[in-house]
């Protein structure tokens, strides 16, 4: 898994009431142009997200396949049940399998 180019701002209550509706929001900001190395050259191999899920105390909660027409600095919003305090963790696949990681951590009361 890599640390970059890829910066995610997640948002997400920090503490929840045990079986409350919390929603979750993320904007991902990817680099995705397919670019020339050189005038002339191939071009080289576009870096386009097409996956995005989620897991929550282990559980996987949201799954989306995103499309070019998206991906460039996709923002989602979804809602998850607050069960247990613990890690909602983010995974981006991106063409060629390079595969993004950020966490948030969710407290319930």
């Amino acid at each position: 898994m890599s640390a970059l180019p890829i910066t995610a701002r997640i948002t997400l209550p920090a503490s929840a009431r045990r079986g409350e509706v919390v929603t979750v929001r993320v904007l991902v900001r990817h680099a995705m142009e397919r670019a020339i190395d050189a005038p002339g050259l191939t071009p080289m191999p576009r870096k386009i997200l097409h996956t995005l899920r989620v897991t929550y105390a282990g559980e996987e909660v949201f799954r989306m396949a995103l499309s070019p027409g998206i991906t460039a600095n996709p923002y989602v919003e979804f809602t998850t049940i607050a069960t247990e305090t613990g890690d909602l963790v983010f995974e981006w696949e991106e063409d060629g399998g390079a595969t993004y990681r950020r966490e948030a951590r969710l407290v319930v009361t």
